[in-house]
């Protein structure tokens, strides 16, 4: 009785995971260091690699941690109100990330640097740059992300609203599916690209905006499809289901970039 839980917080126990979680992320960064070193006999991927599949182990095993403590009940009301906010707050650090990238795309399109002084001599897109037409392959991938995002939507609806598991579940599957082609499509667009990531300013800011949002995407699908096994497994219901509450605003926010990146980016930046 004296260790009984009379209170509405969650009281982690010890946990190795953020110390190697750590010793993961420091070897990954050490190894990227030696990879991109001129220095001959160095510059090798595999402690990056190493780095990285200790980062990607410790992500699985700590999240398995928190969905064992989630079916055992340790998260309360209380507790599922700040894992709320804490998804809110690491959307809100993603929303910084790509404003960086919008910052400089901007910047460079509206004062592109000439051999003399900028906006004189500048032009954007750089002479010899043949952009995408916006109007084909990234429109097609536009659709497909939104239907993505309506089939995650409803998904959530079919769970907190009717408590169809069924429903969701194709809903779930049809996200996770439209987010895959996404991905190949865009592979497909890089593989076609007419301009290169080095040499340029303008292929240098369009491979790392949505390149990286491409990474987000398949972040995304990953998460959409852990929930659907974790949906098979007979978890959530519609009070309890900040796991895939979390899946769903993420995926949200990447559909949100993503029409940005297609405005700014496909049809004003070409």
């Amino acid at each position: 009785m004296a260790h009984e839980k009379n209170h509405d917080y969650h009281i982690l126990n010890p946990s190795i995971w953020p110390l190697v979680g750590g010793i993961g992320a420091f070897i990954m960064l050490f190894g990227a260091v030696l990879w991109m070193s001129p220095n001959a006999g160095t510059n090798q991927p595999y402690m990056f690699l190493i780095g990285l599949a200790l980062v990607l182990y410790v992500m699985y095993a700590w999240w398995a941690e928190v969905v064992e403590e989630s079916q055992v009940g340790d998260h309360t009301p209380v507790v599922r109100i700040g894992l709320r906010y804490g998804v809110i707050f690491f959307i809100m650090s993603e929303v910084m990330f790509f404003a960086a990238w919008f910052w400089s795309f901007f910047k460079h399109a509206m004062y592109p640097m000439g051999p003399q002084s900028p906006a004189v001599d500048g032009v954007w897109p750089p002479v010899g740059i043949e952009t995408f037409d916006p109007w084909h392959l990234p429109l097609i991938n536009t659709l497909i992300l939104l239907c993505s995002g309506a089939a995650a939507t409803w998904a959530h609806h079919a769970l907190v609203h009717e408590n169809n598991r069924e429903d969701m579940k194709w809903g779930l599957i049809l996200a996770v599916a439209l987010g895959a082609i996404f991905t190949a499509f865009q592979a497909y667009e890089y593989s076609h690209a007419a301009f290169g990531f080095s040499g340029n300013i303008y292929g240098a800011n369009f491979f790392m905006a949505t390149g990286f949002h491409g990474f987000h995407v398949l972040i995304g699908t990953i998460f959409l499809l852990v929930c659907l096994i974790r949906l098979q497994k007979g978890h959530f219901t519609p009070e309890k289901h900040v796991g895939f509450e979390a899946a769903a605003w993420y995926w949200h926010f990447v559909d949100v970039v993503w029409l940005f990146l297609f405005a700014a980016v496909y049809i004003w930046g070409g």
